[in-house]
C-alpha cells in the first residue's frame, strides 16, 4: 500500500532550486518569497537587476535560503540561453521553473500596434517561456524530474479588444505548456496558472473607478491581492501536484470580459 504523506509536507520544497523569471515584483515577488519560506534556493531574474538585488538580500535574511540574481531581458533569445547556463552554474539541477515575466503596452487601437510593439510582445510572453523551457525541460528531464509553472492570463481565454497582442501570445503559451507537459513527461510536470486582475504595481496605471465597475461583474467582485497567487504556486512547485500536468488553473475571481460587468 502506497503511504499517504501528512497533507503540508508535500508542499515542502526543501533542498530544491527555483528559478523565476519576472522575479523581483508583483506576483513573481510573492512567490519568490513562499518558495524561498517553503524551503527552495532560488534564482531571481529581471532585467532590474537592483530590485532583484533588494529581493535576494530579503531572501536571504528573513529565510535563510540562498538567493541568486540574474539580470536578463526575458524576450531575448541569447539572453535566456544565458540565463539558463548562469541556472545551472549557480545549482547543481533546477527543480521548479517559473515563467513569470510577461508584458502588455497599452494601445490607442489596434491599427496603431506596430510591429516593435507586436514582437516585443510576443517575444517576452512566448518566445522566452519556450526557449527557457527547452533548455532547463530537457535538462529537468535527464536529472530526473521537476515542475514548469508558466503565468499565463485569463485574457487568453477571455480577451478584449485591448490586449490583443497579449491575449495572443498568452494562448500560444497555454498551448505550448499542454504541449510541454506531453514532449517532457512522465517525469517533468508543465502546468499554466491563469492570473486574472490583481493589484500590484502594474494596476497603480489603471484607471481604479473604472476597475471598480468591472470588477462588480467578477465572482469575488474584486481584484486579487498578490499574496493570493501563493497558493496556486506552491501547489504546482511541490509534490502536492504529483498528478497534475498540461493543467490551465485560473486564479481569477471569477473573472468575466470587463463589458459584461453588471
Amino acid at each position: 500500500m502506497t503511504s499517504i504523506p501528512a497533507p503540508f509536507s508535500t508542499f515542502d520544497l526543501t533542498g530544491r532550486t527555483a528559478v523565476i523569471t519576472g522575479g523581483s515584483r508583483g506576483l513573481g515577488r510573492e512567490t519568490t518569497l513562499a518558495f524561498a519560506r517553503a524551503g527552495a534556493d532560488v534564482l531571481i531574474s529581471s532585467r532590474r537587476v537592483e530590485s532583484c538585488e533588494a529581493l535576494a538580500r530579503e531572501v536571504r535574511e528573513t529565510t535563510g535560503r540562498r538567493a541568486v540574481v540574474h539580470a536578463a531581458h526575458a524576450g531575448k533569445w541569447d539572453e535566456i540561453d544565458g540565463l539558463a547556463a548562469a541556472a545551472y552554474a549557480a545549482f547543481d539541477r533546477v527543480d521548479v521553473l517559473v515563467n513569470n515575466a510577461g508584458m502588455s503596452p497599452f494601445y490607442e487601437t489596434p491599427s496603431t500596434v506596430t510591429e516593435e510593439l507586436w514582437r516585443k510582445v510576443v517575444d517576452v510572453n512566448l518566445t522566452g517561456p519556450f526557449r527557457l523551457s527547452a533548455l532547463i525541460g530537457e535538462r529537468m528531464v535527464a536529472d530526473g524530474g521537476g515542475s514548469i509553472i508558466n503565468v499565463s492570463s485569463a485574457a487568453a481565454n477571455a480577451p478584449h479588444g485591448g490586449v490583443i497582442p497579449y491575449a495572443a501570445a498568452k494562448a500560444g503559451l497555454n498551448a505550448m505548456t499542454q504541449a510541454y507537459a506531453r514532449a517532457f513527461g512522465p517525469t517533468v510536470r508543465v502546468n499554466a496558472v491563469l492570473p486574472g486582475a490583481f493589484l500590484t504595481d502594474i494596476s497603480k496605471a489603471w484607471d481604479m473607478e473604472e476597475f471598480e465597475r468591472h470588477a462588480a461583474g467578477f465572482a469575488l467582485r474584486r481584484g486579487g491581492e498578490a499574496h493570493e497567487i501563493v497558493g496556486t504556486m506552491l501547489y504546482l512547485a511541490s509534490d502536492a501536484s504529483s498528478y497534475t500536468t498540461g493543467a490551465l488553473l485560473a486564479v481569477d475571481g471569477g473573472y468575466v470580459l470587463p463589458g459584461d460587468a453588471g
